[in-house]
């Protein structure tokens, strides 16, 4: 491998983990173009890839693309011994099966949650992978395996999340995580002003009011008490006096 190869290659493949959170092993997803261009051209993928990357690789591809190899004929017969190899991820279109390009894109969209490299010759799906964030290209020129740079989107998501205009993806999942432990997202969220309902009596107006003359009233009964005493001492003295006649 040629120097300049090797620092571009450090280089594209840095952007990416700095800023996309990529990591060993990567992940590639491979159709059925690229392994018809690396059987044309004798590159042994298994090999290659992972001296290209100087790091641990895991090759994959989908059912979609399997059965689309598959559906081709003799053609691709020998492309789809060489896909046949590798991991084989599940996709979303198990019961109807899409085309090869259709599927991998699916598995690479909102976000590329799984950090994939996208390995193909198909100039439409590689336009369409261009146009995500954070998804890597892989392709085959003459004989040699290039990682694309990266992509005008991909460098404009990241300057718009270095000026704090966007959340990265993986900080978002990580709000989102915390949300489901505390179980915030469960709270439904309050739109406009809540109406209020009709409200009880107030409890303090229920208690019965203190009468301001209560006090007056306890004051003046001794009073008269002294009264009565002193009628009644009269009433005996004149009785007394009646007798004493």
């Amino acid at each position: 491998m040629k120097i300049t190869r090797q620092k571009h290659v450090k280089k594209h493949l840095s952007f990416y983990r700095n800023n996309f959170r990529f990591r060993e092993p990567y992940q590639v997803l491979l159709d059925g173009t690229f392994c018809q261009a690396a059987l044309k051209n004798k590159i042994q993928i298994k090999e290659q890839l992972p001296k290209y990357f100087t790091g641990d690789v895991q090759l994959c591809t989908s059912n979609c693309v399997l059965k689309e190899l598959q559906s081709l004929g003799k053609e691709l017969f020998g492309a789809k011994l060489i896909a046949q190899r590798f991991q084989v991820r599940h996709c979303a279109h198990f019961k109807s099966p899409v085309s090869g390009s259709a599927c991998l894109l699916s598995m690479v969209a909102e976000g590329n949650a799984h950090h994939y490299f996208i390995a193909t010759q198909d100039q439409e799906l590689a336009s369409k992978v261009k146009k995500q964030a954070g998804v890597p290209l892989l392709f085959i020129i003459q004989n040699t395996i290039v990682l694309d740079k990266p992509s005008p989107t991909s460098l404009a998501h990241v300057q718009a999340v270095q000026a704090g205009q966007l959340v990265p993806e993986h900080q978002k999942q990580n709000l989102q995580q915390l949300k489901d432990e505390q179980g915030v997202s469960q709270i439904p969220e309050r739109r406009g002003r809540k109406r209020r309902g009709v409200r009880g009596p107030n409890p303090l107006s229920c208690m019965k009011k203190k009468r301001k003359n209560a006090p007056q009233a306890a004051s003046a009964a001794p009073d008269q008490k002294k009264r009565k005493r002193k009628r009644n001492r009269g009433k005996s003295l004149v009785q007394d006096t009646q007798r004493t006649m």
